[in-house]
């Protein structure tokens, strides 16, 4: 098997283009992003949330306890600590350190290690463990984890706008599979290339449609984490508290 895949097809799509292609990608989802929070108003809403609560703050925090809580934060979302429900988690859990450790296995092997006999073996496998651990959790979640399949009565094939992110990723790491295994199998022909061109356009489709799907979720969910923290932290909260009525148990 191939040690890189990437370094594979350099003979129909070079290096550089591989180079240009994924600096394109990042170029797309920071744009994306920045669109959506233009476009939905977050930027302004969040300003807004963070003058009230100054204004509102019954104490102020030193710099240590923001940083306290910046890296509770951090851990909590490292760990999926917003999911009460443990398949949820696991399913979070799997997809989100697969996608990572599969995007920093094709950066390297695409900037770090551009040619097969300088690629050790363990990148690859480690971007095939990725690719296998975002389809464990994707599929894990797509089939019967989601609100409207689990809740709803949907059939499990049911598309909506809220799963363009999941679907695209499903259907990007299981052609980077495919092309991985038919390209170490039978390289240059015309399947290895019709199966990387399928990987390469769900990829595109998943970097490029993130002012339409979840993907801007990842930058805002620890941002909304945050500023709730802080909010509890200086008494400027405006959840509701639990109730602390004692109740008398009579014999």
């Amino acid at each position: 098997m191939d040690a890189n895949p990437f370094a594979a097809v350099a003979e129909f799509w070079s290096p550089l283009a591989m180079k240009v292609y994924i600096v394109l990608m990042v170029v797309a989802v920071v744009v994306g992003t920045l669109f959506d929070v233009s476009h939905k108003g977050s930027g302004i809403y969040f300003t807004q949330r963070r003058e009230k609560s100054r204004s509102a703050a019954r104490r102020q925090l030193a710099g240590g306890e923001a940083f306290s809580l910046a890296l509770a934060t951090i851990a909590e979302a490292a760990v999926s600590g917003e999911f009460d429900k443990t398949p949820r988690r696991i399913s979070h859990l799997l997809t989100m350190y697969g996608f990572l450790l599969n995007m920093i296995t094709t950066i390297l092997m695409v900037f770090v290690y551009p040619t097969v006999a300088a690629t050790p073996t363990i990148v690859s496998m480690l971007w095939v463990l990725g690719a296998v651990m975002v389809l464990a959790g994707g599929l894990w979640f797509f089939f019967f984890l989601r609100a409207n399949v689990a809740h709803d009565g949907d059939p499990p094939w049911h598309l909506g706008r809220a799963d363009l992110f999941v679907g695209s990723l499903l259907a990007s790491m299981a052609f980077a599979l495919v092309w991985h295994f038919v390209q170490s199998g039978s390289p240059g022909t015309l399947a290895a290339y019709i199966a990387f061109g399928l990987y390469m356009f769900f990829t595109t489709l998943l970097f490029v449609t993130v002012p339409w799907s979840k993907f801007a979720h990842m930058f805002f969910k620890p941002t909304v984490a945050y500023q709730r923290r802080i909010e509890e932290a200086t008494g400027s909260s405006d959840l509701p508290q639990p109730s602390t009525q004692n109740f008398i148990v009579r014999s």
